[in-house]
């Protein structure tokens, strides 16, 4: 369905009566439902994995300025009640914190949230948020799920019957404030405000977006500032010394929590003002009076003039957005960032991002071109070249240009390829004083960069910049320990007479990625052997003992040594090379054509045999302990069927270990998967078998597998 419409804030639906809205009536009556302080609906638009807010209430929308647009796999509730497709319950400032830090950093208050998907039978449309004061109980009642799981039930089925009718329902204009208080009419408007002009000490009402509706004289005295001057502003707007984003954050935590909260703070030149809020769910009520003496430890704030626009990115963006660079990863984790947060932040409609390496830029990643030879064209060109973005590399200093002629006019030699754009800001990254690369952003309409503009950007390259130098150096470790783990692992596996194998192999999502998990068939005469073993270990240390254990068995099994004696002198050669480590270990002798083969196991996880009519069974044979503890260890052998037909499993723990989950129930569950797909070609089995490792996106461990199928002829 289409959903928001860029820049429409209209509330008005195509097909229905002019200015009737649907979200912002259904928001609120959810709200109103369960009490809740403020909320906000998200729309999908299109196909976009992005939830765009399309209306909020309760709260100013600068409160969640840094979650209007939000990408499906980000660690933020809404996100996730889409992924899940379920009631996402944050019950207080602690399980927020644990949960969800980046939302905690920006907003440390004590507040409770639940997030619903807006989801028919078919279709995910968008989600909503509610919140409530710290004083909500720590879990949500089953009146209040009920409630509003009907409401986004209800909600859905018309974004359902909208997209079906082709009326695509848009952005809305926030719904207005809660009513005013009637205090007013029961004690007379001018009584009242005769009464509020004799009290000794300013007043002033905030309503729920924080403008001012009413001051009395002595707020206007106190504050320096006219009454007519107060009204339709918020404070810190109207009053240039509180232009500071500590204050701002006091009201920000009232408003949340619902506590009432106090600062102080200093009129120029000398007076200290104290200011105690009072938040209700029809605004904030403003008390202030003089201060007692405050000692001064360092110069106030500089004070923003009248005419200064407002931040390009608020203080809770900024906290926001350098606690989700902190998070990245890798380099296109930084690029997917940079798209889906950054760039929108500050207006740009496509953005860049370039590494500077061996004397060339080399194109990390781009967005928003509908091109790519646009940008892709710049890959591999010499820092040498006259073009802003290598400038910008090379001198450090960063480039803005407005418009294109302005851009031709620095450049006149180059001629610059036509990319939809209209103005550009070229941001070096430099990062412990080094170029790293080079961010372009492009702007659809000619830009006017301010001072505040330029400098906000500046310093948001020095952000990605940092996160950009350590995703670069764990893709460059992550492409070591692969290209490590690859040179130690068979490349092929040899062809057997009477034997059929697969093997697969996936790496830990964590560390390095690198791990002492290994296997091997080895080709020997007159029989040949297959092992599979496990190094404790996630490093390179694991990896190297792994190679060398690998090489070992295979020098073992060449020379003829019986299984029992391969463990033995395996086990002797970990223990002399004098290493902390210890490893599990399976190895087998293998007869196809007897249809036998002979098993000898060092604390490794039992193999699987499926026999040829479908039967499953768990070899839980006798064997010895781990490699590397016990000098004098002796590993007992097993002889076991393998006639044509059947199936011999050898794995690692990784493939059965996940939190929660019983090793024994593990087990079983993958010798189920083996008795239903072990008709399967060998290579299809091992992809059933590891499917759902291989889709994981987190991994606590490496994942070794090795199958063999007797197939009962002399070659495969």
């Amino acid at each position: 369905m289409g959903a928001v419409s860029e820049g429409q804030r209209a509330g008005r639906t195509p097909g229905d009566p002019v200015g009737r809205a649907v979200l912002s009536p259904a928001l609120t009556a959810m709200m109103d439902a369960v009490g809740a302080h403020s909320g906000a609906v998200y729309l999908l638009p299109g196909e976009e994995p992005v939830l765009e807010m399309a209306v909020m209430a309760g709260l100013p929308r600068s409160f969640a300025a840094p979650w209007e647009r939000v990408g499906l796999g980000a660690p933020v509730p809404v996100a996730r009640a889409v992924r899940e497709r379920r009631l996402v319950w944050v019950g207080g400032e602690e399980e927020m914190a644990r949960s969800y830090p980046r939302i905690a950093v920006v907003l440390p208050y004590p507040f409770a949230l639940a997030a619903l998907p807006l989801a028919t039978g078919s279709k995910v449309y968008g989600a909503v948020f509610v919140t409530w004061p710290g004083s909500h109980p720590p879990e949500l009642s089953d009146r209040e799920r009920h409630e509003l799981q009907t409401g986004c039930e209800r909600l859905a089925l018309r974004l359902e019957r909208a997209a079906a009718e082709n009326r695509p329902v848009r952005a809305e204009a926030d719904p207005p404030a809660a009513g005013r208080d009637k205090t007013a009419d029961t004690l007379g408007t001018v009584e009242a405000a005769r009464l509020v002009a004799r009290l000794p000490y300013g007043l002033c009402s905030l309503d729920p977006t924080g403008r001012v509706g009413f001051a009395n004289q002595a707020a206007a005295d106190l504050l320096g500032v006219p009454v007519d001057g107060l009204l339709g502003a918020p404070l810190w707007a109207s009053v240039p010394w509180l232009a500071d984003p500590m204050y701002e954050e006091r009201y920000r935590a009232a408003l949340i929590s619902r506590h009432v909260t106090s600062f102080v703070a200093l009129r120029p030149p000398s007076d200290w003002l104290s200011f105690r809020l009072y938040p209700s769910a029809t605004g904030t009520t403003v008390r202030v009076v003089r201060a007692r003496a405050v000692s001064v430890t360092a110069p106030p704030a500089a004070v923003r003039g009248e005419d200064t626009p407002p931040p390009l990115v608020s203080m809770s963006q900024a906290l926001s957005l350098a606690g989700a660079l902190t998070e990245t990863v890798s380099v296109q984790d930084v690029v997917r960032l940079v798209a889906e947060e950054i760039a929108p932040t500050v207006g740009s409609g496509a953005l860049a991002l370039l590494g500077a390496r061996a004397g060339r830029l080399h194109v990390l990643g781009h967005h928003g071109y509908r091109d790519p030879h646009v940008v892709e064209r710049f890959d591999g060109m010499p820092l040498a070249s006259p073009t802003p973005g290598t400038h910008a590399v090379t001198h450090g200093v960063p480039a803005f240009f407005g418009s294109r002629s302005r851009l031709e006019h620095f450049y006149p030699a180059r001629q610059f390829t036509a990319d939809g754009f209209a103005a550009w800001a070229y941001l070096p990254l430099i990062a412990s004083g080094r170029p790293v690369g080079v961010c372009v952003l492009a702007y659809a309409e000619p830009h006017d960069f301010s001072t505040h503009e330029r400098a906000v950007l500046t310093s948001l390259a020095g952000l990605i910049a940092q996160a950009l130098d350590r995703a670069l150096l764990y893709d460059a470790k992550h492409r070591l320990a692969h290209g490590l783990q690859a040179a130690l692992l068979p490349h092929s596996l040899p062809s057997l007479p009477g034997i059929e194998a697969s093997a697969r192999y996936l790496p830990a999502s964590h560390g390095m990625e690198i791990g002492g998990d290994f296997y091997d068939l080895v080709p020997s005469w007159p029989l040949p052997a297959a092992v599979i073993g496990d190094v404790q270990g996630h490093n390179v240390t694991a990896a190297g003992l792994m190679g060398q254990l690998r090489t070992a068995v295979r020098a073992y099994t060449t020379v003829g040594q019986e299984p029992a004696e391969v463990m033995r002198s395996t086990n002797r050669l970990m223990i002399d090379l004098g290493t902390d480590l210890f490893a599990s270990c399976l190895y087998l002798r293998l007869d196809p054509a007897r249809g036998r083969a002979v098993m000898a196991r060092a604390g490794h996880p039992p193999p699987l045999l499926r026999r040829p009519d479908g039967r499953v069974r768990v070899l839980d044979l006798a064997g010895g302990p781990l490699l590397g503890i016990d000098p004098e260890a002796t590993y007992p052998t097993t002889e076991i069927e393998l006639s044509p037909g059947c199936v011999l499993v050898l794995y690692t723990d990784g493939l059965i270990e996940s939190p929660g989950v019983d090793i024994e129930e593990a087990v079983a569950g993958l010798g189920r998967r083996l008795g239903e797909a072990g008709d399967l070609p060998l290579e299809e089995l091992a992809d059933e078998l590891t499917g759902h490792d291989a889709a994981a996106e987190e991994r606590i461990d490496d994942v070794a597998l090795l199958l063999l199928r007797a197939t009962g002829r002399d070659g495969d």
